[in-house]
């Protein structure tokens, strides 16, 4: 089957490195997409859109040969929710990894701070203790030596959305920072933070307890979850 992997902010297709090698490894064609403005720190980030991210992803959704799983990491599972509402004919599963489905309009992210016209990895204070579970002060290092900026506009565009077919196409949720128990009880208070991927009709809660970047902190662990949703879920 067609995987096609799709990074959060600040990450190239490389970053899913050990994971995708994994994935690979199965059996499976993988597809570790580098996202417009990613390319290099010297790429031209100005004018960027959301919208070239998804279009970039459909566009190799639209090259492969039969159905595909989607998996989007953080920001990039708005992408591939967006992708799955482009293409809900061709997606057979989406899996979210420490990600969810965001609604039509709403943005990936418009609290990152911008800086001239991108957003670098911000200090790592700016983020939670639970971000940064696992990931010690070596990945630390690897991870901000790869960081790239990110096109500002992706982070602050809202989601476009057309086609309710999107809604049919089944996900899988890989809770890291949160437990699938509190995000089920989310789902059933009907919390705002969930109301998209209420609306799916097929979801499946997986538990990856680790921080916000399990492809660096738990990559074996994280292909083996996308294999078993894989697998369970294979379109005959």
């Amino acid at each position: 089957m067609d995987l096609v992997l799709v990074p959060g902010f600040w990450l190239d297709g490389a970053s899913w490195g050990d994971v995708a090698e994994l994935l690979g490894r199965a059996g499976h064609r993988v597809h570790a997409v580098t996202l417009p403005g990613l390319e290099s720190l010297d790429a031209d980030r100005r004018g960027i859109t959301l919208q070239d991210h998804v279009d970039a992803v459909v566009d190799v959704v639209d090259r492969c040969t039969g159905d595909v799983v989607l998996v989007g990491h953080s920001g990039g599972g708005a992408i591939t929710y967006a992708v799955a509402d482009a293409r809900p004919d061709r997606v057979a599963r989406v899996v979210y990894v420490d990600s969810a489905p965001l609604p039509a309009g709403r943005p990936i992210n418009d609290d990152l701070p911008v800086v001239d016209g991108e957003i670098p990895l911000p200090d790592w204070s700016y983020f939670t203790d639970a971000d940064l579970r696992d990931l010690d002060e070596p990945l630390r290092q690897a991870f901000r030596a790869r960081a790239l900026p990110e096109p500002a506009r992706v982070a602050y565009d809202g989601l476009v959305l057309h086609d309710e077919r999107r809604h049919d196409v089944p996900a899988t949720v890989v809770c890291c920072e949160f437990s699938s128990e509190l995000l089920r009880g989310w789902l059933a208070e009907g919390h705002p933070m969930v109301a998209e991927l209420a609306e799916v009709r097929d979801v499946e809660l997986v538990d990856l307890p680790t921080g916000h970047w399990p492809q660096f902190t738990k990559p074996t662990q994280l292909a083996d979850v996308v294999l078993r949703a894989v697998e369970a879920h294979r379109v005959p």
